[in-house]
């Protein structure tokens, strides 16, 4: 009776056996998915060149759009009693031969720099998207004719096809713009020829045939965005180009307006000046030379992000 209650008792007190494992302990972590784009926003950021690029580009932008906000004066007040004024606390970089606050011309010049450089290769690039695409991919006459064209206006060197182009339209921004286009859109179109023809046999474009897409729809959908690498690098550097080229006419007097706060127009009014005041011509020489440096080195940070078989 004892060794009864006693086998009771502990059978009363027993521990619960324990509880299974869960399932989810024993599966493996769960691996971080790599898109392309997640590739290639890598290997810009690993880029440092490419990353001070970016810097000098986005700090060019912030320039421009809040210019009325950081520019002490008013870039077009001329001040004749403060002519030629060199560097102090109240014009930071000086005035010029109008009495003008050389700081606030810089900032507001970048608007100017901005708007003509970006609207120019944006519309090249649109132009010759357009012809590449079709040169590549329906070949033959289609390729000959386009190409011929191409190169008519590769024959004009980009300056004196601009000067004739904005002589026949008249001073301003928008000629400017449509002249830089003009005659930019052929290495575009070149460019993105000479991919085309590499992916045009491909696979994937023989198997959209195959199941009946139309031309347009394989060309925009397939041939492009895989024949674009090139193009968009092009694209980074070639703004720097365009913005060289537009203060390039304003300093021989066939771009904006000379009263416009643009670098081109500044250099061109401390032409008279060398030697004798020097800041006049070499504050608005470094802002085109950071700017077209960091459209460099975004564009060859894109190439390699975007083809690292090209480094």
């Amino acid at each position: 009776m004892t060794e009864l209650t006693k086998s009771t008792a502990d059978a009363g007190t027993a521990e619960p056996a324990a509880a299974p494992a869960p399932a989810a302990a024993s599966a493996e972590p769960a691996v971080a998915r790599v898109t392309q784009w997640g590739e290639i926003r890598h290997r810009f950021v690993a880029n440092k060149l490419a990353v001070f690029g970016l810097v000098l580009v986005l700090a060019l932008f912030l320039t421009a759009i809040f210019a009325p906000l950081i520019a002490p004066q008013d870039p077009y007040h001329q001040d004749l009693t403060n002519t030629l004024q060199d560097p102090s606390g109240e014009h930071l970089l000086g005035t010029d031969a109008l009495g003008r606050d050389q700081l606030s011309r810089i900032i507001y010049g970048s608007r100017i720099a901005v708007e003509v450089g970006l609207a120019s290769i944006f519309l090249a690039c649109a132009i010759g998207v357009v012809v590449g695409a079709l040169a590549g991919y329906f070949g033959k006459a289609t390729d000959s004719v386009l190409m011929r064209v191409a190169d008519v206006f590769f024959a004009f060197p980009l300056i004196i096809g601009a000067i004739v182009i904005i002589m026949a339209m008249g001073r301003g921004v928008m000629p400017v713009i449509i002249s830089l286009a003009v005659f930019s859109w052929p290495t575009v179109s070149r460019l993105l020829r000479s991919s085309i023809l590499s992916v045009r046999e491909a696979d994937y474009v023989h198997a959209a045939r195959a199941l009946g897409a139309s031309t347009s729809r394989i060309i925009i959908r397939h041939i492009i965005p895989n024949s674009i690498a090139a193009v968009m690098a092009y694209a980074a550097f070639s703004v720097g180009g365009a913005i060289v080229a537009e203060a390039s006419l304003s300093f021989l007097g066939v771009g904006v307006s000379p009263e416009v706060p643009e670098w081109g127009n500044m250099l061109a009014g401390a032409k008279d000046f060398l030697g004798v005041k020097d800041f006049l011509w070499v504050y608005p020489s470094i802002a085109i030379v950071l700017t077209v440096l960091g459209f460099v080195f975004v564009g060859d940070g894109l190439r390699d992000a975007l083809d690292p078989k090209l480094r």
